[in-house]
């Protein structure tokens, strides 16, 4: 094994360790096949709809055009798959917002493994309203003309309604189902990687078509490229960046008829990017709604009214709509970063556990000191956040390029779940004492 190692880079021998090892292979065999199968889900559409019209639609909107990435294509075909896993992750988010509010689901949390289970089917039993609420916005958003361009789907009668709301809810289920089984028996989170792989799966199409309209413009596109690299190198140190706070344990050991008091320390990792992309999702929901309204009440007539003037200001090519989105990137982070904090309450954790910060009293101290270094570095994983979220608008002015888009969103998606399942490998390789990804 070390002759080999020698032969080839690190990442590509902790693959071949990876395949040579017959359940681990069996785990990567399981997932792969997993996500064929969503691969072909997204590509069987639901009848009705009219290709060519659901194609310039997503061509020309913005909103539709993120979420059809994301979807990797299963929403631009409207598939049975067209919604993805986002009412399970809606569902996900309502649910962790709740726990801290609702003292019964406060009390379920504290529970251990069950209490976590029950919270778990909460979710899913959630997730099924969600789904029909978002199935219907949908099919209504695709009915409706934008502009000049005519609907994408004709009128319903309520029966097909029902049924094709039921179709989506179906698809959504069976994709969650499908992510559970992978983090029951392949490798990574299965939610997620279902959403890494739609993302990555509409990524060649986009910058394909991309390429071939900035091929006149051959340096912006060389600078276009540095600038991706330097940003997701970034997102990889802010994902990667914590805070490390000592704790110390006093220890008691009897020994015949005495107790001998003994201490260890260790720490407890505040990470600097705490919310992950959350902030991302609900600024981008915020900012794209009052435009996505406002293009179904602008002037045919040519003569401007105020739906007008509301689409052109929430239009992403005006500095407002980025300057409030910068803003909005900010509060949400420091919003959800000290909801999800107070709820894990580790002041009070430690003091059950007679772990205390050196140099700082159990209990209320604790936990002002630990609220003061969790905003201190929050500040620094918001403003990295937000520097992220706007890269779309400052790379296109720096570039010229206007067909190909920095997502945001979705380049922290692929970055954090892609370095998440390299852990989970490298953990099950440093199981069988083979060097791992990240060494």
């Amino acid at each position: 094994m070390r002759e080999r190692a020698a032969r080839w880079p690190k990442p590509i021998q902790a693959l071949i360790d990876a395949f040579g090892l017959p359940d681990l292979r069996q785990k990567l065999l399981f997932t792969f096949a997993i996500l064929v199968v969503f691969r072909f889900i997204a590509h069987v559409p639901i009848p009705g709809a009219d290709p060519e019209a659901l194609k310039n639609l997503f061509s020309n909107n913005q909103l539709l055009g993120m979420l059809n990435l994301f979807s990797g294509g299963a929403m631009e075909n409207f598939s049975v798959a067209a919604m993805g896993v986002y009412p399970y992750i809606t569902a996900s988010i309502v649910m962790t917002l709740l726990v801290p509010v609702i003292p019964r689901l406060q009390a379920l949390s504290q529970e251990g493994e069950s209490g976590r289970q029950k919270i778990n089917q909460i979710t899913h039993w959630l997730t099924i309203p969600l789904a029909a609420l978002q199935g219907y916005a949908q099919l209504r958003l695709l009915q409706v003309p934008s502009g000049n361009q005519p609907p994408a789907i004709g009128p319903t009668t309520s029966l097909e309604t029902v049924a094709i709301i039921a179709t989506l809810c179906a698809g959504t289920m069976f994709l969650v189902w499908l992510g559970e089984l992978i983090t029951e028996r392949g490798i990574g989170n299965g939610v997620s990687i279902i959403i890494f792989a739609g993302i990555v799966a509409g990524l060649p199409d986009l910058i394909n078509r991309g390429y071939i309209t900035v091929q006149t413009n051959i340096p912006g596109l060389f600078i276009f490229v540095v600038l991706s690299i330097i940003i997701v190198t970034l997102i990889v140190i802010f994902t990667e960046a914590h805070r490390r706070i000592p704790v110390q344990y006093a220890r008691s050991q009897m020994r015949g008829t005495k107790m001998y008091r003994q201490s260890g320390s260790t720490h407890i990792p505040l990470r600097v990017n705490m919310a992950g992309m959350i902030p991302l999702i609900f600024a981008m929901s915020v900012m794209l709604f009052p435009g996505q309204v406002a293009s179904y009440f602008v002037s045919k007539t040519g003569v401007p009214n105020f739906a007008d003037s509301i689409y052109n200001l929430f239009s992403p090519t005006h500095a407002l709509y980025w300057g409030l989105y910068f803003v909005l990137v900010l509060a949400f982070a420091f919003f959800y970063t000290l909801i999800i904090f107070q709820q894990q309450d580790l002041a009070k954790t430690l003091q059950q556990q007679g772990g205390f910060v050196p140099g700082i009293r159990p209990g209320e101290p604790t936990r002002e000191y630990m609220n003061g270094m969790v905003t201190r570095i929050t500040t620094g994983g918001a403003l990295f956040l937000a520097v992220v979220a706007v890269m779309p608008f400052l790379a296109e002015k720096i570039t010229g390029v206007k067909t190909l888009q920095l997502s945001s969103t979705g380049l922290l998606i692929m970055v954090g779940v892609a370095l998440d399942t390299m852990k989970q490998l490298e953990a099950q390789l440093l199981m069988r004492k083979y060097e791992g990804f990240l060494r």
